[in-house]
């Protein structure tokens, strides 16, 4: 198949806090308006940023990351992207030059190029320094344009704009403003679908970005075919019951579109609401916020049994950071309340008040190798013998316990089931 031609961009920035996410899903939103097809990628293992991003565009966003996913991976989807869209937005993650791999690193190996968000609340024509200084760290990189946000007036955008060099464009700009912010809490943005008012916040952006916006693209890309690994047809007429709300909301597209792609039937219930257990021959407890919902987690006594009896059964289970924690006898929150969970592992946990880990991990287990992250704010103690620890690639502090009992396996670590479709179906039929 040939090489697929698109416009693109790496929207980075000099920092976290700049205004990524939030000049990403204007642009989304506003080209989205304007008639054009966008499909937006995000930088790393970020599940909350996606999910504000999906609504802005229209579309799933998935992750690009050239260890956790792979480079074969990440180009496939690039190219599939790039067959059907106007524009390809990648959000980038912390600094643009913070991190291996780093936001730079995925521009440079991809071709992609960047456009720069800069935080010009109290700057002037420092703007423009601090732009050229991204454009010429690091040779090879090239600095499409730049963004400014939480300016205070026209004029004050007009001076941002004037001091930037001539061969870096000016993209456009984004108010000060709390109508415009994106509600933040631990682990990061608010969930999309607990913010009644988000299609309204991002018309609010698009219009806010309309009246400073460019509207000149890019030039076209390529993005050559490559082939991701295969995926293998073990799960055919296999049903894998998944955990989906408020709680467990931390799911991979990818992960879920990979599972269909190996032949399994996906049942969605949602323990907050008090569902049962849906007939099945495999369980899934992805990770999202448990301990914000314990009074509904706890209640569900129907749902424990029947998980611990599934367990008992030697049925396949995976529970991944917010599942593990679920999979507990209790949990506290921050507040000091605590309530009892499922009690299918001997062990409590009890949320902190800052994170207790961050970090790409990767697993060795029978099934085979699987790599993916860990970002979370809970200590567990724990009364079992891990089967395996986790690796950090970076050789950073995070290497998680992974716990197996019969066919269940769990952990905080979130995995990125592409990065070897044949163990992570593994997992879920051995």
């Amino acid at each position: 198949m040939e090489a697929a031609r698109c416009p693109a961009l790496l929207v980075s920035a000099p920092a976290s806090g700049q205004g990524k996410t939030s000049v990403t899903a204007a642009l989304a939103r506003w080209h989205r308006r304007n008639g054009r097809r966008v499909r937006v990628f995000k930088t790393g293992p970020d599940f909350l940023d996606p999910m504000i991003l999906e609504r802005a565009s229209g579309a799933p966003v998935q992750q690009l990351d050239l260890w956790m996913c792979g480079e074969a991976d990440v180009r496939a989807r690039l190219h599939a992207a790039a067959r059907e869209a106007d524009l390809i937005l990648v959000e980038g993650v912390m600094g643009l030059f913070d991190g291996a791999p780093s936001s730079a690193d995925l521009a440079l190996a991809l071709g992609l190029p960047v456009l720069a968000v800069i935080d010009g609340a109290a700057m002037a024509q420092t703007f423009g320094a601090l732009a050229t200084g991204l454009a010429k760290y690091r040779e090879g990189l090239r600095v499409h344009g730049i963004a400014a946000n939480r300016i205070g007036s026209a004029h004050h955008a007009r001076l941002l704009r004037d001091s930037l060099p001539a061969e870096i464009a000016w993209m456009g700009a984004l108010p000060r403003s709390p109508e415009l912010a994106l509600p933040e809490r631990h682990l990061g943005l608010v969930a999309a679908a607990e913010l009644a008012d988000l299609d309204a916040r991002l018309d609010a952006l698009a219009d806010a970005w309309g009246e400073h916006a460019t509207t000149a693209l890019p030039p076209p890309i390529g993005f050559a075919d490559v082939e991701p690994l295969p995926v293998p047809r073990r799960l055919e007429g296999w049903r894998i019951a998944v955990a989906r709300d408020a709680a467990f909301c931390f799911l991979y597209p990818a992960n879920l579109a990979l599972l269909r792609e190996a032949g399994a039937e996906l049942s969605f219930f949602s323990p907050v609401a008090g569902d049962a257990l849906p007939e099945c021959d495999a369980a899934w407890l992805p990770g999202g916020y448990p301990e914000l919902h314990l009074d509904a987690l706890a209640a569900n006594t129907g749902l424990h049994a029947a998980l611990r009896a599934h367990r008992d059964a030697g049925k396949p289970l995976l529970a991944e950071c917010g599942g593990l924690l679920f999979a507990l006898r209790s949990l506290v929150d921050r507040d000091g309340r605590g309530a009892s969970m499922a009690g299918l592992i001997a062990g409590e946990a009890r949320m902190q008040p800052r994170f207790a880990a961050l970090g790409m991990q990767e697993v060795e287990l029978p099934e085979g190798t699987l790599r993916g992250h860990s970002f979370h704010y809970a200590r567990a103690d724990i009364e079992a013998t891990p089967l395996t620890l986790a690796r950090n690639p970076n050789g950073g502090p995070t290497a998680e316990a992974v716990y197996r009992d019969r066919g269940m396996t769990a952990s905080f670590v979130h995995l990125y089931f592409a990065s070897n479709p044949e163990a992570a179906v593994r997992l879920l039929r051995p």
